[in-house]
């Protein structure tokens, strides 16, 4: 028998996505009200984002 667990999920509050990419809270919450970043709510007032969805907001610029 062996045993399969999935790796936890992890999430984090738009204060902490924000401090950690250095982007407002306004922005995140823009993103997410045109569909950009995915959110998941948890009762009337959580608000949570997988950091790996915000890390995808963040695009490397080419430069020459």
């Amino acid at each position: 028998m062996t045993n399969t667990l999935k790796p936890r999920r992890q999430f984090e509050s738009l204060a902490d996505a924000a401090e950690r990419t250095g982007l407002s809270i306004r922005t995140l919450r823009k993103r997410i009200a045109v569909g950009e970043l995915p959110a998941y709510r948890s009762g009337p007032r959580v608000l949570r984002v997988d950091p790996a969805d915000v890390d995808r907001l963040m695009v490397l610029v080419p430069t020459a």
